[in-house]
């Protein structure tokens, strides 16, 4: 097996387990100490330690080693999880990963880095100093011993006082390479603790030539060790491959079983390892994922929006030629190449689950920072989004965060006095609506002061005097650049420079960001989203020879225009809809047709009418950036070539709803 081919899965399992381990330890933190959660604690760290060893990552197995050290400590009830110690393996954790990505990131070891390991060891030795001395943990932070599970107890980290020889014995299934093992990376695994006296290979289980497979594992290894690790130690070794080799470990050296009594023609052994390796092979069948690497799913992506432009071309084409059979053949073209885009974009979609998980550790440390008790807490965990929105949307969510932690969640006295618990609370809370995702960041603080930020406003000329300004309008002042209310300057905020950067950054995914806040009792910051960044079904529009794409999601219906001049809303049903006319925006100077239409569409509640010329259809839209020149072209989001091979430009509905509501209340104040 190339191990350098197999690095990446080491990675990405390394984070997965992190994620677990400080899940577990903030738990903890919130006082959910249990057996299982400690146990999970430490199996994150020693799966983490064992993989590492496989790959000869020597500094990640020394420092992951010390953490299991203390780790097994406090699984034994020798240790008290305090608090204190809460935030060091929080610290720990946070250094495991800096040492996974630099194995991930082939930079060479950094100085500060390893600084700070060794930081980290001192403070974890001295807790082990503390425990050989003492008598034992007291207090709440004490795991009850009778209750730990006895499943785990191989703690590889309970060391012997003298050094002992061990005879190791190990056959291989034959399906052990296809499951992405590699024998002798256990054996380098085993030089990490234990002196190698003498190394056997072997070969009586070779086939013949014939019968000989290379992409299977005929071989065997007989290992003399001299080790002051316990016989529990050398056991989990081999943990990742248990289900697929025989495996003897005996104590003081004797006389190393005959390799055909392990091996040999006898049918009992050979017929375990078939069995063993039958079941391996059934285990990979019904796994339920698979690791794709992130480029190449956005390579498919892109190819598949290159398909689908071709496809739309070609049934234009076949329209043109007025051949039933050719359209027909198009068609289940077309039907197909939808199937495929539909099924690859599935393939990017991810839960947000584990974007707003990071945010426990955010609540955790910034809130212990300024002396606060807030609690997290997580709903729409399960929704889904394109993976591109998840990564670039983690840093507007910290931000947001942070800000409800520092400006939005009062002191514990001034909750006191204002008669609310101590304890403040953040809402996280994701949900689908119209074709978008919607994300709430709520906190049950202080809430905006609408006067406050009016004043600044005057103050640095963002306002005039005379304007009445809605309480929306008062409260979107402090994405303004350079805006900041706050008394005071901190580490976390109060330099008025963020919230404009939020918005910038969520406005570049094609979203839109608004607030909601009520004085004394909170504020809700509601982020909406894009599904997807890449491909949409959208629905085409023209003015004039002109094409134009709207979002077939954010559309409800669409009506014949009808013929009222002078205003900028029509009664749709007994309801007042405000309205835009798009050849004013793009100031077309083509003949005006007969009967335009409006296209209806909605976005945060609210709706509004869009006139067009003409309609066109629905269409599959592949979406292209704008370039530098056109990003700051007012009320288009991004563009599509058509079949045609012409572009279209896509409309960005949030700031047409807007401006078509801000003209509909300046007409009837008027």
């Amino acid at each position: 097996m190339n191990l350098d081919s197999a690095l990446p899965g080491f990675i990405a399992e390394s984070a997965d387990l992190l994620r677990d381990m400080e899940s577990a330890l903030l738990e903890c933190a919130g006082g959910m100490i249990t057996p299982d959660t400690i146990n999970l604690i430490f199996r994150s760290a020693h799966t983490i330690k064992g993989s590492a060893g496989l790959f000869g990552l020597d500094e990640i197995v020394s420092f992951v080693h010390v953490v299991e050290t203390v780790l097994d400590g406090v699984r034994l009830n020798r240790t008290a999880l305090s608090e204190q110690l809460i935030s060091l393996f929080l610290s720990c954790k946070d250094h495991i990963q800096l040492l996974v990505d630099q194995v991930g990131s082939a930079t060479a070891p950094n100085s500060d880095v390893s600084s700070l390991g060794e930081q980290l060891l001192d403070a974890l030795r001295r807790i082990t100093e503390e425990e050989t001395a003492g008598d034992g943990p007291t207090g709440a932070g004490a795991v009850n011993s009778a209750a730990v599970s006895t499943a785990d107890t191989s703690s590889d980290v309970a060391m012997k006082s003298v050094s002992a020889d061990w005879h190791v014995s190990i056959r291989f299934a034959a399906g052990v390479l296809a499951a992405g093992m590699d024998p002798l990376g256990f054996i380098r695994y085993l030089r990490t603790f234990c002196e190698l006296r003498a190394v056997r290979v072997i070969e009586d289980g070779l086939p013949g030539r014939d019968e000989f497979q290379p992409e299977e594992c005929h071989v065997g290894f007989e290992l003399d060790l001299r080790t002051t690790a316990e016989r529990s130690r050398i056991e989990a070794a081999f943990e990742f491959v248990r289900e697929d080799c025989v495996l003897q470990i005996t104590e003081a050296n004797p006389a190393p079983v005959p390799a055909a009594a392990i091996v040999g023609n006898s049918t009992t052994l050979p017929t375990a390892v078939a069995a063993r390796q039958k079941s391996a092979v059934e285990s990979a069948a019904v796994s339920a994922t698979v690791r794709v690497d992130a480029a190449k799913l956005d390579y498919l992506i892109t190819r598949i929006g290159e398909l689908i432009i071709a496809a739309t071309g070609v049934s234009l084409s076949a329209r043109k030629t007025s051949n039933g059979e050719l359209e027909e053949r198009a068609s289940t073209l077309t039907t197909l190449v939808e199937q495929v885009r539909e099924s690859a974009l599935q393939l990017r979609m991810v839960k947000i689950g584990g974007t707003f998980d990071r945010f426990k550790r955010v609540v955790h440390d910034v809130s212990k920072e300024l002396g606060k008790e807030i609690s997290l807490v997580v709903r729409g965990e399960d929704t889904e989004l394109d993976k591109t929105v998840v990564e670039q949307i983690g840093d507007p969510l910290t931000h947001l965060v942070r800000n409800a932690i520092d400006h939005g969640i009062e002191p514990v006295e001034v909750r006191a006095a204002r008669g609310k618990s101590a304890g403040g609370k953040i809402t996280l809370n994701a949900y689908h609506d119209s074709g978008s995702i919607v994300i709430e960041v709520k906190d049950d603080g202080g809430g905006l002061k609408r006067d406050k930020i009016l004043a600044k406003a005057l103050e640095k000329g963002l306002i005039q005097e005379d304007r009445t300004l809605t309480d929306a309008e008062a409260f979107n002042l402090i994405f303004e650049p350079g805006f900041s209310t706050a008394d005071s300057v901190t580490n976390l905020s109060g330099r008025g420079v963020g919230m404009d950067v939020v918005k910038r950054n969520i406005t570049a995914l094609r979203g839109s960001v608004g607030v909601t806040s009520v004085e004394g009792q909170g504020t809700t910051v509601v982020v909406r989203l894009p599904l997807t960044l890449a491909i949409i079904n959208g629905f085409q529009v023209s003015i004039g020879k002109s094409s134009f794409v709207l979002p077939l999601d954010a559309i409800e219906e669409c009506i014949e225009f009808p013929a009222e001049n002078g205003h900028d809303f029509t009664n749709l049903r007994g309801r007042v809809l405000p309205f835009i006319r798009l050849r004013e925006l793009v100031g077309s100077t083509e003949p005006a047709p007969r009967r335009p239409s409006i296209v209806v569409v909605k976005h945060a509640g609210e709706r509004a009418g869009i006139v067009v010329d003409s309609l066109l259809g629905e269409f599959q839209t592949v979406i292209k950036p704008l370039g530098r020149m056109f990003r700051k072209v007012d009320y288009v989001s991004g563009s599509s070539i058509l079949g045609t091979g012409e572009v279209a430009l896509i409309l960005d509905v949030p700031a047409l709803v807007q401006q078509a509501i801000a003209r509909a209340r300046a007409s009837a104040a008027a």
